[in-house]
């Protein structure tokens, strides 16, 4: 019994500073590649770009299609996560209320899926990125390795493959068509969408205004 629990402890110490040097090294450096990305059956297109290199349209675009309280909150969003537990339990459609922040912590160090093992580990890896990488690199990080469709990875890919321009220069209608698709970017249309998809992208491009006017995006620019 003490062998096992020996183990356990050398493994939990492993997996500690293991995920902080992770963290710490992507701190600095491009994220090369994503578990989605290696678990992708299409060919990857992806383009790291610096967050100074993105229309700031395209930050605004998420923070309202995605999590509209990004520079308040520490990583979770608790009202959206209750509302988002009381949905389920209603039996209404199953939905999430992960932020940006646990959005990126799972891109980037986790898997796609769900279950309470993985929640754990993207509860941790949220902490940790918080509080070592800030905001305005959660936000880059989140901008380069979110699916923006079929084996397409990052916003500048993305740009360049529905508008044919860089991520620097989107228009708002654009960036919000694009942030529109994010949560299912293989099933939701970029170029030309239509019903629901159309009139949802028209409302994330209205909100980008009430974004900026509320300075909403204001900690990523610091």
């Amino acid at each position: 019994m003490r062998w096992v629990i020996r183990f356990l402890f050398k493994a939990l110490i492993g997996f500690l500073g293991l995920s902080l040097a992770l963290v710490l090294v992507f701190r600095f450096i491009p994220v090369p590649v994503t578990a989605t990305m290696l678990m992708d059956s299409n060919s990857i297109t992806k383009d790291w770009t610096a967050l100074s290199n993105i229309d700031r349209t395209m930050v605004r675009a998420v923070i309202a299609a995605e999590d509209g309280k990004f520079c308040s909150h520490e990583g979770f969003d608790r009202e959206a996560i209750e509302d988002a537990l009381e949905n389920n339990r209603q039996g209404g459609r199953i939905r999430g209320g992960s932020t940006i922040s646990q959005q990126t912590a799972k891109n980037v160090f986790l898997w796609q899926g769900g279950g309470y093992v993985r929640k754990g580990f993207e509860a941790w890896f949220t902490v940790l990125i918080e509080q070592i990488w800030g905001k305005r690199r959660i936000m880059e990080v989140y901008l380069n390795v979110a699916e923006t469709g079929l084996g397409t990875y990052g916003v500048e890919a993305g740009a360049q493959r529905y508008f044919g321009k860089s991520a620097a220069s989107l228009t708002p209608l654009e960036a919000a068509r694009m942030a529109a698709a994010l949560p299912q970017p293989k099933q939701r249309a970029v170029r030309n969408p239509s019903g629901w998809l159309a009139r949802h992208g028209n409302t994330i491009s209205a909100r980008i205004g009430s974004v900026a006017r509320d300075g909403l995006d204001s900690c990523v620019y610091r």
